[in-house]
């Protein structure tokens, strides 16, 4: 896998936030929103009009739903539980899951087990008669890998919703660091479910975001839709309000080619893809200080 040169980096990461959106050279949608506040409510709309379409028409809707960013769980349950809006049709295939050193499960209300952080703020606010089933909720883990694939493949994605980690990674798709063994573009298109150890650079940051630096708690391993997965959905949009930790994989993912470096930006490759991110997400510290040397 050939690296991003620095050079294109340093001038990627100057543009000023203000022309991100319409750049000339920008490879993908961009939308720069205000605040949490702002990007929670246009996520949460985005899933809601998809599912109020497809009730009006009697369609099932199927979507790809992540654990985070948190800023869209309490507005789509206010505005499931307000509009009375059924969930009964919706199928939820969750993205991804934690895992410890041996591949096992995380314990109900460890900060990185998702299935438990979902089932009380995405699933457990809403109005039981208007909840989505819980046989439709696939959730993922090693003993599901083969169920979810085989339910996935079986019907069209309407929706893939997401965010994207320090190194562009969706879902859990990093950019892969084994030195014997690396991925081509059309290779990390095809991948598929799988269970595999997380980069370090993805525990450090996770160790950052959530245990004060302490890697040492972050789980090894996870378990993860695969890109051709996400990519099987009619559209791909990818949100985030986590600031400096996405700054330099927005960039990327609107200014290089694809590349596995940046899983990110094969959304490039896809008919309806968009990435959302609040404005101090998309300010780059180098836009704002052109004196500095890189």
């Amino acid at each position: 896998m050939t690296q991003i040169p620095k050079s294109c980096l340093a001038e990627w990461c100057r543009v000023p936030v203000d022309q991100l959106a319409t750049h000339p050279s920008a490879k993908l949608k961009c939308h720069i929103v205000r605040d949490s506040d702002e990007l929670g409510k246009l996520m949460a709309s985005e899933l809601l009009s998809v599912v109020q379409a497809n009730n009006q028409a009697a369609r099932p809707t199927r979507a790809i739903i992540p654990c985070g960013p948190k800023c869209w769980y309490a507005p789509f349950t206010q505005m499931v539980n307000e509009q009375q809006v059924s969930l009964r049709n919706l199928h939820v295939f969750h993205m991804d899951e934690c895992l410890d050193w041996e591949g096992r499960g995380l314990p109900a209300g460890h900060p990185y087990n998702f299935r438990s952080f979902m089932e009380q703020h995405f699933y457990g606010g809403i109005k039981a008669e208007l909840a989505v089933p819980s046989q439709q909720r696939y959730w993922l883990s090693p003993a599901t890998v083969d169920s979810v694939r085989e339910s996935i493949s079986a019907a069209p994605l309407d929706l893939t919703l997401g965010g994207w980690g320090q190194d562009g990674h969706v879902a859990y798709n990093q950019a892969r660091r084994n030195p014997y063994s690396q991925l081509t573009v059309p290779q990390l298109l095809r991948s598929s479910i799988r269970i595999q150890e997380n980069n370090q650079d993805t525990i450090m940051a996770l160790a950052h975001r959530t245990f004060g630096g302490a890697y040492q708690f972050v789980p090894p391993m996870s378990v993860t839709l695969g890109m051709k997965e996400c990519f099987s959905a009619a559209k791909i949009r990818l949100y985030s309000d986590t600031g400096a930790w996405k700054q330099t994989a927005l960039r990327v993912a609107l200014f290089s080619d694809p590349t596995p470096e940046y899983p990110i930006t094969l959304l490039q490759l896809h008919n309806d893809a968009a990435i959302i991110a609040t404005r101090e997400t998309a300010t780059h510290p180098l836009s704002e200080h052109p004196e500095w040397e890189v």
